[in-house]
């Protein structure tokens, strides 16, 4: 299932707006702000998915049913650019789990470049709702190494992936990649092209370096 929320008017695009103009992306606090209010909405929206049970709730005058869900997801985010996003859905499913993992492009000298996932750091995640989150959906390479690598040690019963944006290819890449398993994507926006750099167009540029500084290149 691909979710496109940009699809339906609400205040959510102009979050998106923002997070792609330029002028205002000079303020990087406010782009972390707005990547986590999309983090907000997404688990807003995914948690419409989930099992519920009814529970009694004790008021000051009396007892009140109510339907609450019936577990929590596991939260994972590809570091360092989906930090922004991951805290905007730990706010609203704050007694989640969550899982942390490393993945990067590695250049060789003809500018190609190969993803590595060098560090996951997870709970067990074996039938459990994982919901994976990073800004920009590219090539969808590093998402669906970072899926292999997660599952080689648990197989969760749902898949929610989450990106602000994602290029057309990159979706095409993760239902090629990943059609085995209880899959939904997750996005605020899908753009058709990619540059030969693996950058979305129109995108927003680097969605890590507008949340934290560029990198050193060494």
């Amino acid at each position: 299932m691909i979710k496109n929320l940009g699809e339906i008017n609400s205040v959510f695009n102009q979050f998106i707006a923002e997070l792609r103009d330029i002028d205002i992306q000079n303020d990087r606090m406010r782009f972390r702000r707005n990547l986590e209010r999309l983090g907000e909405i997404f688990a807003y929206e995914i948690s419409k998915t989930f099992e519920y049970k009814t529970a009694e709730i004790t008021t000051p005058l009396g007892m009140a049913e109510m339907q609450l869900m019936t577990e929590q997801p596991v939260l994972a985010t590809i570091l360092r650019a989906g930090l922004p996003l991951h805290q905007g859905m730990l706010n609203y499913f704050d007694k989640a789990d969550n899982a942390f993992i490393t993945a990067y492009r590695k250049y060789d000298k003809n500018e190609a470049f190969d993803i590595r996932v060098e560090y996951i750091s997870s709970p067990d995640i074996t039938d459990k709702i994982l919901i994976l989150s990073d800004p920009m959906l590219a090539t969808g390479a590093s998402i669906v190494k970072t899926v292999r690598g997660m599952i080689a040690n648990g197989l969760p019963k749902q898949i929610h992936i989450v990106a602000a944006l994602a290029s057309s290819e990159g979706i095409d890449f993760i239902q090629r990649n990943l059609s085995l398993y209880n899959v939904s994507v997750w996005v605020g926006g899908i753009d058709d092209e990619l540059t030969a750099q693996a950058y979305i167009v129109p995108g927003l540029g680097d969605a890590g370096d507008l949340s934290f500084g560029k990198k050193s290149d060494q």
